[in-house]
């Protein structure tokens, strides 16, 4: 492997002198330069990793350097990490140097091991900005669509429709269970379509109070209602000329059905307290994670509506359906996640993986996204192992397959009341990770009730704060 090249800028030849032997013993390729100018010219012969720059010097100053330095490397499309060294070290000048882009900032006189520790973490990043350049050319055709990754045949078959629908302004239906990334399809066809520039709006119905309902999609007038003491533009409205994801449209109640598939016929709203219609033009996609069908026949949600919102229909695969995507998941998250902690986590060792594979993940990869992100910054190597991950998961690697025979029975028997004790309070914190903390939700990925939920927790001294 190529050693990183470091270019050292300072008008005092010792320091230069100094500066050369510590890196170089460190194993890098040092250039030196006496001056701005001298840098740039030998930027131009070497384009280099590192700039380790003085921030006083006669001509081009460090921060003139480093502002030079980025506009090169956009133009020419390539980075380079700048740390600024001084001895006239303020805070305005600190703060200055980092909006400007400066990788660190570090006072004279600096102590050795900080300043080596600068370094490799300056490079380490530019290390990691050229891997996740690579990876994002090695996934863009294979593997993913905007923020939606993986190569499964189900996926090719999502990346295909919206392929197909991103130039129309068609309407969609996103059906998949919770987490399955129902928002990243929407804001893939929007952000990839002629819309792109115009505004996306994306609205959980299931989290607007039943009694705002009206007031929030379609807006009010001043006066409208006890409350109103302004005009409000709803958000059809918000979204003119762009697009709007009605995410989990089944918890809509049946009043705002009515109004909504009027809007969408007429390309008009009303808003409450008002008699004149305003014109939206908008491209609607909802989301569902029950089955539509079945509440039309049960008579929860109108058929007129769901006809109109399921012009093209897009199924999203559970991640257990979707097994070997996994690696490549794991290793984009990992990547998101250890540059966010500042950890030199590279990977997920083969046994983490496995168990990550035997994991039905009910979460989908909203689970399976918290799951890396708790490994990664619990993780103290460079490689996430099966202690890394939560309790339920290796609990469940653990768990015999069959039931034990007289022979595989330990010979000083066992506390069964600790194993499921241990097993239970696992698939709790499990179930809590997967649902953000959020109780409801994780009873409801139990398939279990809130009460019962809430009686485990308080039996294992578990019921501490938390979304209902």
């Amino acid at each position: 492997m190529m050693s990183a090249q470091v270019l050292v800028v300072d008008d005092d030849l010792s320091m230069r002198q100094f500066l050369t032997i510590l890196l170089e013993r460190e194993g890098y390729a040092v250039e030196v330069a006496d001056c701005g100018e001298a840098a740039l010219r030998a930027c131009a012969r070497r384009w280099p990793d590192l700039v380790l720059t003085d921030l006083n010097m006669p001509g081009i100053n460090g921060l003139e350097l480093l502002a030079e330095l980025k506009r090169r490397g956009l133009a020419e499309g390539r980075g380079v990490e700048v740390v600024l060294v001084t001895a006239y070290g303020t805070a305005a000048s600190a703060v200055d140097a980092m909006k400007a882009g400066a990788a660190d900032y570090v006072l004279k006189p600096f102590n050795i091991d900080e300043l080596l520790l600068v370094v490799r973490r300056a490079l380490s990043r530019r290390d990691l900005e050229i891997e996740n350049e690579q990876l994002k050319r090695e996934l863009k055709d294979k593997f993913h669509f905007g923020q939606l990754i993986g190569n499964a045949p189900a996926m090719v078959e999502v990346y295909e429709l919206i392929r197909r629908v991103k130039d129309t302004r068609i309407n969609c239906l996103v059906l998949g269970e919770s987490g399955t990334g129902k928002e990243l399809v929407a804001r893939a066809i929007h952000h990839n379509g002629p819309r792109a520039e115009r505004p996306f709006v994306a609205v959980n119905c299931g989290a607007i109070p039943e009694g705002l309902v009206e007031s929030t999609l379609f807006g009010h007038r001043r006066g409208a209602f006890t409350g109103a003491d302004r005009d409000r533009e709803g958000l059809l409205q918000a979204a003119h000329r762009g697009t709007l994801f009605l995410d989990e449209i089944n918890s809509l109640p049946l009043a705002a059905q009515v109004k909504l598939l009027r809007a969408l016929q007429e390309r008009k709203v009303t808003p409450v307290g008002e008699t004149r219609e305003v014109e939206v033009d908008l491209r609607v996609i909802a989301a569902s994670n029950a089955d539509l069908e079945d509440l039309v026949r049960e008579g929860g949600f109108r058929e007129d509506l769901y006809y109109r919102l399921n012009v093209v229909q897009i199924p999203l695969p559970a991640l257990r359906e979707r097994l070997e995507d996994i690696p490549v998941l794991v290793r984009h998250f990992v990547r998101e996640f250890a540059a966010e902690y500042d950890k030199p986590v590279a990977g997920a060792s083969p046994e983490a993986l496995d168990l990550l594979r035997r994991h039905s993940f009910p979460g989908n990869v909203r689970e399976l996204r918290n799951t890396v992100e708790r490994a990664v910054a619990l993780c103290s190597g460079g490689l996430l192992l099966p202690a890394d991950l939560p309790p339920a998961l290796r609990g469940a690697a653990a768990a015999p397959t069959a039931t034990p025979t007289h022979a595989e029975f330990p010979a000083d028997g066992v506390n069964l009341d600790a194993l499921m004790a241990d097993f239970e309070r696992g698939w709790l914190e499990a179930a809590l990770g997967a649902a953000e903390g959020n109780k409801t939700q994780a009873a409801r990925l139990l398939q279990m009730s809130f009460r019962s939920f809430r009686y485990r927790l308080a039996k294992y001294d578990m019921d501490g704060p938390g979304g209902a």
